[in-house]
């Protein structure tokens, strides 16, 4: 994903992704800032949502806490909004970007759950949403995953694929989510 986010450095329209988001581009002066917002943050999203999980294991309770905080306030204030916002001209047509739109939508929702429950002081509540939030976060991971794996296997109709992945990224996280809490796993 960081290499990913360095090909965006400096800003370059004409670069990987945006290639294929021109009409975005050219049309919409505004793509281009909430496209950055969302590929700049949501890398250190990415990053500080491993590190608070790690923290577990080293017993950092601030760093937790604090990683914590600058997970929730890039998603709440930056990355999904900026998302939401791009699901709305994500390819692949209408089915992608109902996808990414409840995605980005789910993503803020958890993300808001779990910090509200954190200032309640209910910790357990505050666990749960946040690993459904960490599974929307790393539908970025995963969407990836999956496009390597049904284009090796299949080699589909790149639209195709951008309307399966954009599904694929996140529902099975969240469901695995969802099994873990009500196995008492999580």
């Amino acid at each position: 994903m960081l290499k990913i986010t360095l090909e965006y450095i400096p800003f370059n329209p004409n670069v990987s992704f945006l290639m294929i988001k021109q009409t975005e581009v050219v049309e919409r002066p505004e793509y281009l800032t909430f496209f950055y917002t969302h590929v700049y943050t949501s890398i250190f999203v990415l990053l500080s949502g491993f590190l608070a999980i790690l923290r577990k294991d080293f017993g950092l309770k601030n760093f937790h806490r604090n990683m914590g905080k600058v997970y929730i306030f890039l998603i709440l204030i930056l990355a999904a909004p900026s998302g939401i916002y791009m699901g709305f001209f994500a390819n692949g047509g209408f089915l992608s970007k109902i996808s990414f739109v409840i995605l980005g939508s789910l993503w803020w929702f958890s993300t808001y759950k779990a910090y509200q429950a954190a200032r309640q002081k209910k910790f357990k509540e505050h666990k749960q949403w946040m690993w459904r939030s960490f599974a929307l976060t790393i539908s970025a991971l995963t969407l990836r995953i999956w496009k390597v794996i049904i284009v090796y296997l299949f080699h589909p109709n790149p639209m195709d694929v951008y309307q399966i992945i954009a599904w694929l990224g996140w529902i099975p996280n969240i469901l695995l989510i969802e099994y873990l809490i009500t196995k008492k796993h999580i």
